[in-house]
């Protein structure tokens, strides 16, 4: 079974996030880049089903020169190899975009199953999944909290609030995962020596059969049109008990309407 599993760099949740302030995108030299963290999920999820099922794990990332970090990273977790798409033309590219640029991409790639985390912790869409498989003319099978493939048919446990619900499928099809689904594995020292030697292609627009006209910030359909930094921290209000503490904390919370 090929499997493809879709990874996205985004900047670090520990250091300060900014936005460029020359034209409102992510100011990626602002901060660390690092796999987003649904994404290593996926690419567990995707290791599991080869060791049952044999096959390859190929990586898939669209992004900038920098992204080459994370994708080393796939690679010593396990995966076989993988493909870049990196085009300054893709700059600025919102979901929607981003869904359309990754199917074209995926139309390069032999694959069965394609697999990536439920959200990116930097724009937290969501939608990038439904999308893609929309492109593809794919089943979606969203929020797998697990996932069972015997032969051609795909099953999933789909996270819901009350419990799961059990969505099947044929493959080919595309499987988002939340973090419940497994522990992702550390890389060893093999692995790590190993992914250096590992094979990864590059694709620019032109390779991938992308129209430029469709991608990139001038042609989203999305917009941030203004952006501000967050306030600093005010100093919290302390209520000092003598006998009325409940009373005055009822107060402060009844001013800030959180009663």
């Amino acid at each position: 079974m090929n499997i493809v599993v879709l990874v996205k760099q985004v900047p670090d949740t520990a250091t300060e996030r900014k936005l460029s302030s020359d034209d409102n995108t992510l100011d990626r030299a602002a901060s660390d880049g690092v796999i987003n963290e649904l994404d290593e999920y996926a690419i567990e999820e995707a290791l599991l089903l080869k060791e049952k099922h044999g096959g390859e794990v190929t990586v898939l990332t669209m992004g900038p020169d920098q992204a080459t970090d994370s994708i080393r990273k796939a690679l010593s977790m396990g995966a076989d190899k993988a493909v870049h798409l990196v085009d300054d033309e893709l700059h600025g590219s919102d979901a929607l975009q981003t869904a359309y640029a990754l199917s074209k991409a995926l139309g390069t790639v032999e694959f069965d199953l394609v697999v990536l985390g439920s959200e990116s912790t930097d724009a937290r869409t969501g939608v990038v999944g439904a999308a893609l498989a929309e492109y593809l003319g794919l089943p979606q099978l969203t929020l797998a909290g697990k996932v069972d493939v015997d032969g051609s048919a795909i099953r999933i446990q789909r996270a819901t609030d009350y419990g799961y619900d059990v969505v099947d499928a044929q493959l080919p099809a595309v499987v988002s995962v939340v973090e419940k689904i497994n522990e992702p594995r550390y890389p060893s020292f093999k692995l790590i020596m190993q992914a250096k030697k590992k094979p990864v292609e590059k694709l620019s627009v032109a390779d991938a059969g992308i129209d430029a006209a469709q991608v990139g910030l001038a042609n989203a359909a999305t917009e941030t049109s203004d952006f501000a930094p967050a306030p600093p921290r005010a100093a919290g209000t302390v209520v000092k008990d003598e006998g009325d503490g409940g009373a005055k904390a009822a107060e402060f919370l009844a001013e800030k309407k959180f009663v």
